[in-house]
C-alpha cells in the first residue's frame, strides 16, 4: 500500500472582498483539490455590507495582519485601487511572499519593476487573471509559445465592450440602449469608460506582449481608441459591408527586427475567428510562422471566470510555478514601431479630416449634409500625432485588417 503523500498547504491572505474578491472566496471553498484555504481578507471598510456570508474573524482593515502573519504563504491580490495594488504586491515581493493578481492596471504601469522585485528576492508573481479572464494566455505563451517564431496576438480583450456591440450587431439594439443593459447585468460599471474607451484593453495588451514577444511597451506610448464615439451611421455602413465592429488589440510583427501594437475598434469579416466572439466572451487569436492560426475563447467579464484564473494561478504555485520570462532574455528581441501603415475609416462631420490627417491614399469617400466618412491609408504613428483631432465628438474611427490578409484567403 502506497503511502499518502500529504501536500503542502497554501494559506492565502486576500486583499480585496469586490466582485472578483467574492468569486474567489467560492471557488476555494469549492476547489478542495487546491490544498489551500483563506486565512484573513483585508477589506477597506468592515462594516459594508457584502453578498456573501463571511466569517468575521476572518476580516481586517490592517494589512499588516496579513504581511506579519507567519502562517500566510500567498498573497492574492484582487482591489480596485493601481495605487493600492502596488503597494500589496511590491511589500509581499520584498518580504519573499508570492502574489497573485488580477489587477491589470497597476501590472502594466508597473511590469519591469514587478520583474525585477520577483528577480531580486527571487519571489513569484502570477497573474493569468488579469488578461482575459478565464483564458489561459499568459502562461500559454510564456510555455508554448515559448520561442521567436511567434507574428501575432490579436483579440477581443474586453468582455463588457463586445457584450455592447454584441447586442448591436446580432440583436439589432442601438448602442445607448446596450451600453445600459451591460450596466445592469454587471458586465459594465456604473461609469463604462475605463472599458468602452478601450484602457482595459490596452492593458491587457502591454502585458501581453511582455510575455508574447519580451518587450515592455508603456501605455501611454500604445495607440488606444474604443468605441464611445460608434454611431448608427458606422453601425449602418458595417452592416452594408457585411462586416460587425469589434474592439480589438493586437500585437504584431512586422517584420524580423520590429513589432506593432495597437487597440482599435476593427471591421470584423464573418471569416476570422473573433466574428462570432459574442456577448462577454473574450477571444485570442495566436499566429506563428509554423503553425499558422491557434485560437482560444473563454468568458472575459465576471466574478467567477476571473477568480476560476486566480485559482489556477493558485494551484501553480502550490507546483512551484512561476514566470521565466525568458523572451526577455534572448539577444535579438524586436523593437516597438509606430512607422507602419493602417488602412482605416474614419467618420467625421464638422471636423475637416481630410484637411487636418496627412492621409496617404484615399480608398473610398463619401460626402453628405448629415455625415461624411473616408477610407484611406494612414501611418499609425500620424494616428497618436493627431490623437486630439480624432477626439473630436463628431469622428469615430475603425481599422480595416491589413497585416496577414494574404494569409487568411
Amino acid at each position: 500500500m502506497k503511502p499518502t503523500i500529504k501536500k503542502p498547504t497554501i494559506k492565502i491572505g486576500l486583499f480585496g472582498l469586490g466582485v472578483v474578491g467574492q468569486g474567489f472566496f467560492k471557488v476555494i471553498a469549492r476547489a478542495t483539490n487546491a490544498h489551500a484555504e483563506i486565512r484573513r481578507i483585508c477589506v477597506r471598510d468592515l462594516a459594508k455590507p457584502r453578498g456573501i456570508d463571511v466569517p468575521r474573524n476572518l476580516l481586517t482593515d490592517n494589512p499588516d495582519d496579513i504581511f506579519l502573519d507567519p502562517e500566510i504563504n500567498l498573497i492574492v491580490e484582487v482591489v480596485s485601487d493601481p495605487e493600492m495594488a502596488w503597494r500589496i504586491a511590491s511589500t509581499a515581493l520584498r518580504r519573499g511572499i508570492p502574489v497573485v493578481s488580477g489587477s491589470k492596471t497597476m501590472i502594466a504601469a508597473n511590469l519591469p519593476e514587478l520583474i525585477s522585485l520577483q528577480r531580486q528576492y527571487d519571489t513569484a508573481m502570477l497573474y493569468d487573471a488579469s488578461s482575459c479572464g478565464s483564458i489561459p494566455v499568459i502562461r500559454n505563451l510564456e510555455e508554448y509559445y515559448d520561442n521567436d517564431l511567434l507574428l501575432e496576438v490579436k483579440g477581443i480583450l474586453n468582455g463588457s465592450s463586445n457584450y455592447i456591440l454584441s447586442r448591436v450587431f446580432d440583436h439589432g439594439e442601438d448602442y445607448a440602449s446596450a451600453l445600459s443593459k451591460a450596466q445592469r447585468l454587471g458586465f459594465a460599471e456604473s461609469d463604462p469608460t475605463f472599458d468602452i474607451s478601450g484602457l482595459d484593453s490596452l492593458f491587457k495588451l502591454v502585458i501581453i506582449t511582455v510575455h508574447a514577444l519580451g518587450v515592455y511597451v508603456s501605455p501611454k506610448d500604445v495607440f488606444t481608441y474604443g468605441i464611445n464615439a460608434i454611431h448608427d451611421s458606422d453601425i449602418r455602413y458595417a452592416r452594408e459591408k457585411g462586416v460587425k465592429i469589434k474592439l480589438v488589440a493586437q500585437v504584431v510583427k512586422v517584420s524580423d527586427e520590429e513589432f506593432t501594437m495597437f487597440v482599435m475598434p476593427e471591421f470584423v469579416s464573418p471569416g476570422k475567428y473573433i466574428y462570432s466572439v459574442d456577448n462577454e466572451y473574450n477571444g485570442v487569436v495566436i499566429r506563428g510562422e509554423c503553425y499558422d492560426r491557434q485560437f482560444m475563447f473563454g468568458k472575459g467579464a465576471g466574478g467567477l471566470p476571473t477568480a476560476s484564473s486566480i485559482l489556477s494561478d493558485v494551484m501553480a504555485r502550490l507546483h512551484g510555478y512561476r514566470y521565466e520570462y525568458k523572451k526577455m532574455d534572448y539577444i535579438n528581441r524586436p523593437a516597438y514601431t509606430t512607422d507602419v501603415t493602417l488602412r482605416v475609416y474614419i467618420r467625421y462631420s464638422s471636423t475637416d479630416i481630410p484637411g487636418l490627417l496627412p492621409l496617404q491614399c484615399v480608398h473610398e469617400q463619401y460626402l453628405s449634409a448629415d455625415g461624411n466618412y473616408v477610407v484611406a491609408d494612414i501611418v499609425l504613428g500620424d494616428l497618436i500625432k493627431h490623437r486630439a483631432t480624432l477626439d473630436a465628438p463628431d469622428v469615430f474611427i475603425a481599422n480595416m485588417t491589413r497585416f496577414f490578409v494574404d494569409r487568411d484567403n
